[in-house]
């Protein structure tokens, strides 16, 4: 990977790290949408491993882990077991294929952001629903690289606490990153290897943007900050469509 490739995966990483320092999540997403328009998807994920496993272990960290695992089980289960055995074409397929359907994923997950719909109540179908989300957001992790949709609607809808709602979120991204990992592994051996330089830009750069993003927390109304973001990955995603067509 030349110089200039470098200091641009350098800059898209310190601006993911900021995005999940401010908010709690959106280094995958942001550095796959940002990513994948310059090089194929499958070496974007592969680059975006390391930083987002070591990213979410301390938000993983929290009082509520027992609770979590007993409600969100079902959940983690369907994630995992699609993420790593998915019966459709993974993120090494086609490159126009995949770049579609990451586009297609960010534009929905723009347009939910910036929409805020009303979601439902579960009730007693609560584990149920969840192995469904952790199924379809499994299924997309392996083809996209990203695990936010429908993971993050399902878990705001549970209506948890503040930080209880954080742990969840590292805890299910951290799984996510693991089982995308073992699922990259046949791209691995089908040739691609990561490149150690790069990764290392990455996974600095990501640190670095994660705590100047925690300290821009304490000065930056979240509302303001999570609408320009939705809005980024829509534009994003409309691009990355565009140009997959």
């Amino acid at each position: 990977m030349d110089i200039q490739l470098l200091a641009i995966c350098g800059a898209i990483f310190l601006i993911a790290g900021v995005v999940k320092g401010v908010s709690g999540m959106g280094l995958p997403t942001v550095s796959m949408a940002l990513l994948g328009l310059i090089m194929p998807p499958a070496e974007a994920a592969m680059l975006m491993l390391l930083p987002s496993l070591l990213t979410n272990l301390a938000q993983c960290t929290g009082q509520y882990w027992r609770s979590l695992c007993l409600r969100l089980w079902p959940l983690w289960t369907g994630l995992i077991l699609f993420a790593v055995f998915s019966p459709l074409s993974d993120i090494g397929g086609s490159d126009k294929h995949v770049r579609l359907l990451l586009g297609t994923v960010l534009v929905a997950y723009g347009l939910w952001g910036l929409v805020k719909p009303v979601l439902p109540n579960f009730g007693r179908h609560m584990q149920l629903a969840g192995f469904f989300a952790g199924v379809l957001s499994g299924i997309l992790t392996a083809a996209t690289g990203v695990f936010v949709i429908p993971l993050v609607p399902y878990l705001q809808s549970l209506k948890l606490a503040k930080d209880e709602l954080i742990q969840a979120l590292g805890l299910s991204f951290m799984l996510a990153t693991i089982a995308l990992s073992i699922r990259l592994g046949s791209v691995e051996s089908a040739g691609l290897k990561p490149d150690l330089i790069a990764q290392l830009i990455a996974l600095v750069s990501a640190c670095v943007g994660l705590w100047f993003g925690s300290a821009l927390r304490r000065h930056m109304p979240p509302t303001q900050f999570q609408s320009a973001l939705y809005s980024i990955l829509l534009f994003l995603g409309i691009i990355m469509v565009a140009r997959s067509l």
